[in-house]
């Protein structure tokens, strides 16, 4: 009798541990981790620091750039066993088309010059610097003003383009967005930055990488850091709400945040990034980021980062982006945002496919949050057989001729070009993107392969046109493309050969023109007037990336910034910003979103000066969360 029950007893107490475990997995893992033990896991963090700043008018009238303010990362590439695979000797690109003979593309509304390398490097660094050419367009509906703010590598400027553009604020070092926040963010001005207008709450965001420990030549020793700022308003010249995030692993490895894209979306802001080992600056994989937009629209220092590590997944995943959100109408309730990346089967086969990831972030519980099918592609998409331009095979930057110059300017030809734009017109979802390729007409000529993708219901995401271009014997590269509210598409893109000078033009087609093709023809936004000369590497960097935005104030007129050169030079470059629109948009609804904080924010007081700026703590940490990094 004694016996059974000390048996019996030896069984309640281990069944009680057994439901007691259970109970605390529960509460400490995600279902999808409890299922997959080897599950991708999010890692979520919170800032560093936050504020809200004073009006960006009022904190300086010109920050110059300084050389202690400046990081100059040399081009980074993927590892050279990652490109496996050989040039196209012979062939056409099967989807090579030819420009139609209609030149009906719409000529040019506005058209300015932007930020140049004067604003930059050209008196402080004293040498090339590739321009990251990007801007956005707004609007204040409280005032009807339009604005358009540019931000190219190391300054900014600001234009009231409500009529005549007029320059409000610039140019301006890009870290002043940060005067007075202290830290890296204030310290450095490291640039690959990014300007979006968040149509939905009628905010700017702003951001850019800060390498405060880089050392030229040797080893970039971190950590990393991403600076961002969100406007209180819909002027950007107003009060900005800041914040800065460290770039780290569950293991405490701080990975460089290489060539960060975002994107808007209704449930978080979200970044894509290739990172580096902080030594040897060799690729480490993939990230994927999701930023708590909630709580960061109105200032609430506790908006989390969800973070997902993709190097131990498969280190051949590069290139990706998020998509950003155009348009009317909201994508369906629950939708993931959705990263994209392009490879050719010699890198990551076996077809050459664009791939596509589904990121759920779940802020009610964030360790919840899943990316992909446990980092994996929700959906592989082959798509029509394409080559990389024989530099890109070859990890050289010489790729794109000039006239006058044995210089030759670097394609970007490894991974899709900025923007991934999202549109949801009702009854479809569509994507569009672009990369550079290899025409395969004649040896190494470039040309733009592009997507639209579609989506109907909750079915598959699948390719519903696609396209190369590259109709004469110009070179094209540098795209950027976008619909506007009817579904007509127009597709900006730098363009040079041994007798055209680097120049900015851009191409499109109407919705009910032939899939696959660009028929409306081509229009030049400015003509080159000079190459870029000089030797060694950093001759050969032209812009990283450049945009293709549209108004969400009509929905329809386009805006693009691009580089060019007024006269061969080694580094004077200039970009230029211009608007256009097809005389057929105009008849659809037009944006009319609003902002609702969420009941759980803690907004930060509109009068908190610089001065009460605060490191954040992290709360009590669950097993996702990140320790506070006290080296800010």
């Amino acid at each position: 009798m004694y016996k059974w029950y000390k048996w019996l007893v030896v069984i309640i107490a281990l069944c009680g541990g057994l439901l007691f475990l259970q109970l605390v997995s529960e509460r400490t893992a995600t279902p999808a981790i409890a299922q997959r033990p080897n599950a991708l896991k999010p890692i979520v963090s919170y800032p560093l620091k936050s504020d809200r700043s004073p009006a960006l008018r009022t904190l300086v009238s010109r920050q110059p750039v300084t050389p202690t303010q400046f990081t100059q990362l040399p081009r980074l590439f993927k590892p050279a066993g990652a490109y496996s695979g050989t040039a196209r000797a012979t062939g056409r690109d099967p989807l090579l088309h030819s420009l139609s003979v209609r030149t009906s593309m719409p000529v040019t509304l506005t058209s300015f010059d932007g930020v140049s390398n004067s604003d930059n490097v050209i008196l402080n660094i004293g040498k090339p610097m590739p321009p990251d050419s990007e801007g956005d367009i707004g609007y204040d509906p409280s005032t009807s003003k339009k604005y358009y703010v540019e931000w190219v590598n190391l300054s900014y400027r600001i234009w009231d383009v409500t009529t005549t553009p007029t320059l409000l604020a610039g140019p301006i070092a890009g870290n002043a967005f940060w005067t007075g926040f202290g830290g890296p963010c204030a310290a450095t001005n490291d640039g690959d930055p990014i300007v979006l207008f968040d149509p939905i709450a009628k905010r700017w965001l702003v951001s850019q990488f800060s390498f405060p420990n880089y050392v030229s030549g040797s080893s970039a020793n971190g950590p990393f850091y991403q600076c961002l700022a969100i406007s209180a308003s819909a002027d950007p010249t107003g009060s900005y709400y800041r914040y800065v995030y460290v770039n780290m692993t569950q293991s405490g490895v701080s990975k460089l945040n290489d060539y960060p894209k975002f994107g808007v979306w209704p449930d978080g802001y979200y970044m894509s990034m290739n990172q580096y080992n902080e030594i040897s600056l060799t690729y480490y994989g993939a990230g994927a980021v999701a930023f708590e937009r909630d709580k960061m629209l109105v200032g609430d220092p506790t908006a989390r980062k969800v973070y997902f590590d993709l190097g131990a997944v498969d280190p051949n995943f590069f290139g990706m982006l998020p998509s950003d959100l155009d348009g009317a109408t909201l994508p369906p309730t629950g939708s993931p945002n959705y990263f994209a990346e392009v490879d050719a089967a010699g890198n990551l086969g076996p077809t050459d496919a664009l791939r596509i990831w589904n990121f759920h972030v779940d802020w009610a519980n964030a360790a919840n949050s899943t990316f992909g099918l446990s980092g994996t592609p929700n959906q592989t998409l082959p798509v029509a057989a394409f080559s990389y331009l024989p530099c890109v095979w070859a990890l050289s930057m010489s790729c794109i001729p000039q006239p006058n110059t044995g210089t030759k300017l670097d394609s970007i030809g490894d991974r899709l070009m900025y923007r991934l734009q999202y549109r949801n017109f009702g009854t479809h979802e569509t994507l569009v993107t672009n990369h550079t390729v290899d025409a395969g007409d004649f040896s190494g000529h470039a040309g733009i392969r592009w997507y639209e993708l579609h989506k109907t219901g909750g079915g598959p995401w699948g390719i519903y046109q696609q396209a190369t271009y590259a109709p004469d014997t110009d070179y094209r590269w540098m795209g950027s493309i976008a619909l506007d509210q009817q579904g007509n598409a127009a597709l900006g893109f730098s363009v040079s050969s041994s007798t055209t000078y680097p120049s900015i033009r851009y191409a499109g087609r109407l919705v009910t023109d032939t899939l696959g093709t660009l028929p409306q023809g081509e229009a030049t936004l400015i003509q080159g007037s000079g190459s870029q000369t000089g030797s060694g590497t950093a001759s050969h960097r032209w812009g990283d990336y450049s945009m293709m935005a549209v108004d969400p104030a009509d929905d329809c007129t386009f805006w693009y910034v691009d580089e060019y050169y007024a006269a061969s030079s080694q580094y004077d470059w200039h970009t230029r910003i211009g608007s256009f629109k097809f005389p057929s948009c105009g008849a659809g609804p037009l944006p009319t979103f609003t902002f609702t904080p969420t009941a759980t924010s803690t907004p930060i007081a509109t009068s908190t000066p610089i001065a009460t700026s605060t490191s954040i703590a992290t709360p009590t940490p669950n097993i996702n969360y990140l320790p506070f990094i006290s080296r800010y």
